[in-house]
């Protein structure tokens, strides 16, 4: 598996319009890519200097492919939409982690 990991740093002034549009909009529209087996939002639990409110979103794909297919060809409306809707209230870093092992209980 494959992850695509954002972390993104949120002002507190759009924290909530964020949020519903994420759960409402934004990774509903990203499962309908196909891309995707799951979608994580998390809160990080740091308080950041620049404050505002972090969280990292762990996008898993079944495989590389789909991963790079997705960042390719299809991230950059997503990404469009983010700042015509939050532009200047947020700020953003991506990384793209392979999954070695998973331990469950």
């Amino acid at each position: 598996m494959f992850i695509h990991n954002e972390t993104i740093n949120v002002d507190e002034s759009i924290n909530e319009k964020w949020l519903t549009w994420m759960h409402d909009v934004n990774i509903p529209a990203i499962l309908e890519t196909g891309k995707f087996i799951s979608i994580k939002l998390c809160h990080v639990l740091v308080e950041e200097d620049m404050g505002g409110i972090t969280y990292a979103v762990q996008y898993t794909a079944a495989n590389k492919t789909d991963l790079q297919q997705f960042l390719a060809e299809e991230s950059y409306k997503f990404k469009e939409a983010e700042m015509r809707l939050f532009s200047g209230k947020f700020g953003t870093f991506a990384t793209q982690l392979k999954v070695i092992s998973e331990i469950s209980k």
